[in-house]
């Protein structure tokens, strides 16, 4: 097998959501998916032409065997996916009430929240030239956060990039804890991607000037997502503004900045500039906002050259 070019790893859950518009509780009947960030960016990335790695902790049932076929058949390395037979595949419901998204958790104890050190591969994480890690495992549990500090420190050794999405989720866990282990990644990280709003959560303030400054005192490439109509590469104290690419239609935001951090990844790889990825990364994640899914509407580089070039897309 070739090497990999982006290994990326955390929890994927089985999702169920009603047919219509119905909230859950008057639902009959829930249609069956699975969505996760880090398997979300994965796939997007393989439907950018990147070769790429992702691995969990499933459990041993229906769900997980759904998940691991789905994403392998979009071509994605699975091969270090393990299975807990102690421990379920998590669950998330998802519903839209009075008009905004609703999730109901349960993933509690499950397989992924297992995940330890013993499941990292040092020579798998090796082949890479980026490792992709988001706040969400850190946040799942104690042996997920050691797990994550030593996958990141395999990626150091080894001279492979990290990519880092705090990906800030306060129902797993407070701003006052995110915050030290957050910090400390992006300390780490060789490319950081928080949305404008997390920093302002993170640091306390909505002054620009201040977050930028704390922003400067990291070693990472920078960037920043929603900073008014732009989203913003900041690298060596330096701010390049790239305006967002404008969404024909809204209808499912679940996903786009997973599409965002995907459409990114793929344009370092592919060596572009990162204010060039960044291009790239606004057209996936508006792309992916006119659809319904998860990972369902990410793009293919084709598609995202068209856009590019403005080529029309005809349908045969």
């Amino acid at each position: 097998m070739q090497a990999l070019q982006v290994i990326t790893f955390g929890e994927t859950m089985a999702l169920f959501m009603p047919t219509h518009t119905d909230g859950i509780e008057r639902a009959e009947i829930l249609s069956q998916g699975f969505g996760g960030a880090e398997s979300n960016v994965a796939i997007g990335l393989a439907r950018l032409g990147v070769s790429t790695g992702w691995f969990s902790r499933l459990g041993q049932d229906p769900f997980a065997q759904r998940i691991l076929k789905t994403i392998r058949g979009e071509g994605v390395d699975v091969t270090r996916v393990s299975f807990d037979k102690h421990a379920p595949t998590g669950m998330m419901f998802r519903e839209k009430v009075m008009g905004k998204v609703a999730v109901h958790f349960r993933r509690k104890h499950s397989a992924a929240s297992h995940m330890t050190v013993a499941d990292l591969d040092y020579d798998y994480i090796k082949q890479a030239q980026i490792l992709h890690i988001t706040g969400i495992t850190p946040a799942l549990s104690d042996s997920c956060r050691e797990t994550i500090f030593a996958a990141v420190k395999m990626a150091k050794d080894a001279g492979v990039k990290v990519c880092f999405d705090p990906n800030l989720r306060l129902k797993l866990w407070t701003l006052e804890e995110a915050r030290p282990i957050i910090f400390e990644l992006a300390k780490q990280a060789d490319y950081f991607l928080p949305g404008y709003d997390e920093l302002k959560l993170l640091y306390s303030t909505d002054e620009e000037t201040h977050i930028f400054n704390e922003l400067a005192k990291l070693n990472a490439t920078c960037i920043v997502k929603g900073v008014g109509e732009n989203n913003v590469v900041f690298e060596k104290g330096q701010k390049t503004f790239v305006p967002f690419y404008k969404a024909e239609r809204v209808v499912d935001t679940v996903g786009a900045g997973d599409a965002f951090c995907a459409g990114f990844i793929a344009g370092v790889v592919k060596g572009l500039s990162y204010e060039q990825a960044v291009k790239i990364a606004a057209i996936n994640g508006s792309l992916a906002v006119q659809s319904v899914g998860d990972w369902e509407a990410l793009s293919t580089w084709e598609q995202i050259e068209a856009k590019l070039t403005d080529k029309v897309w005809v349908e045969r």
